[in-house]
């Protein structure tokens, strides 16, 4: 069934002088999803919003925001209907934060009127800064001024929101809590665009991801579908006191790959359905198991698994179809001049 799409990036290519920041890019962001666009700094992720809010025109491919062309005279009407907040949200640190909303308000032609008063307290409190907006932001910590761009950038009732890097500078329990908003928005039919270098940040959150390198798109879907990709066969990690043992597993039926390590196994099966038949045939054996852990991909796993077919370089990869034993982490990479 074919999905409305709010943007749709296909093919974009663009230069920066001699330095190629987008290459052959396309991104797809279905309506009412959360599309992640993941990849370390340097990617190209602030590039590609800078494209969809028409702020650059690409030099090859075409970008579409509701259908329209946002480097055109219809960018007007694009941006109207985007709340953008960027990675180092620009406000006025001498002002109030209702100064701050109340200005936003009149640029977005809500004016000063109750309505638009009602507006601004209906904003403040979805992102839970109704009680600060008499202070100073100047006083505010990096978590409440990343809430008060939040909230200004939903005052018009966007249909699209684009978010670079959101929990930048936040404590963990801040970002916890951005990330939960951001879901509930969602939930009343926004659709939201949201770069992110944090695999644990798009882990649970993103509906849809755009895997980033070097200002193209490697790989794009829902991460379960991805996950199928490279992992057709569901995985399960068994160990055992004598891992030599485990060995009888590769006779077994439905057992399609065995890997042995020390005392555990990798085993893909044909289905997780098959494992209390391989337990039950250890244990009639005298095989002592200590361990059954099924394999399920995190966009981490995913992640490297698209860099490795890539053949891309940096730190070390983690092996496929498996648990690293590293938690999730922030991507890093040398990136281009050029490229955010």
């Amino acid at each position: 069934m074919d999905r409305e799409l709010i943007v749709d990036v296909a093919g974009v290519s663009r230069w920066f002088g001699d330095v190629q920041a987008l290459t052959n890019l396309t991104i797809e962001v279905p309506k009412g999803s959360i599309t992640v666009l993941l990849g370390p700094n340097g990617a190209g992720k602030t590039t590609a919003i800078r494209m969809i809010t028409g702020a650059l025109a690409p030099d090859e491919g075409t970008a579409r925001v509701f259908g329209l062309d946002p480097a055109t005279a219809d960018g007007e009407d694009v941006r109207r209907r985007c709340g953008v907040v960027s990675a180092k949200p620009s406000l006025y640190d001498r002002l109030s934060g209702w100064d701050n909303l109340r200005y936003a308000a009149e640029l977005y032609g809500l004016g000063r009127r109750d309505a638009a008063n009602d507006r601004i307290r209906e904003a403040a409190q979805v992102f839970g800064i109704d009680a600060a907006l008499d202070h100073q932001v100047g006083g505010y910590s990096t978590g409440m001024k990343t809430r008060l761009a939040l909230a200004r950038s939903i005052l018009h009732d966007p249909e699209l929101l684009l978010l670079d890097e959101p929990t930048s500078g936040l404590d963990p329990e801040s970002a916890v809590a951005v990330l939960e908003l951001i879901r509930d928005m969602t939930g009343d039919g926004r659709t939201v665009l949201m770069c992110t270098h944090l695999l644990l940040e798009a882990e649970g959150l993103a509906d849809e991801v755009v895997v980033m390198q070097h200002g193209t798109s490697l790989l794009s879907g829902q991460p379960g579908e991805l996950s199928k990709r490279y992992w057709p066969t569901p995985v399960v990690h068994i160990s055992a006191t004598n891992g030599a043992d485990l060995d009888l597993l590769g006779q077994e039926a439905g057992v399609e790959a065995l890997e042995r390590a020390n005392d555990s196994a990798r085993l893909e099966v044909d289905t997780l359905d098959r494992v209390p038949e391989l337990l039950a045939s250890l244990t009639n054996r005298g095989v002592r198991v200590t361990s059954v852990v099924p394999f399920n991909p995190t966009l981490e796993d995913l992640y490297f698994a698209v860099r490795r077919e890539q053949g891309s370089s940096g730190d070390e990869i983690p092996p496929p179809g498996g648990s690293t034993g590293r938690p999730s982490r922030e991507l890093t990479t040398s990136g281009a001049p050029g490229r955010n």
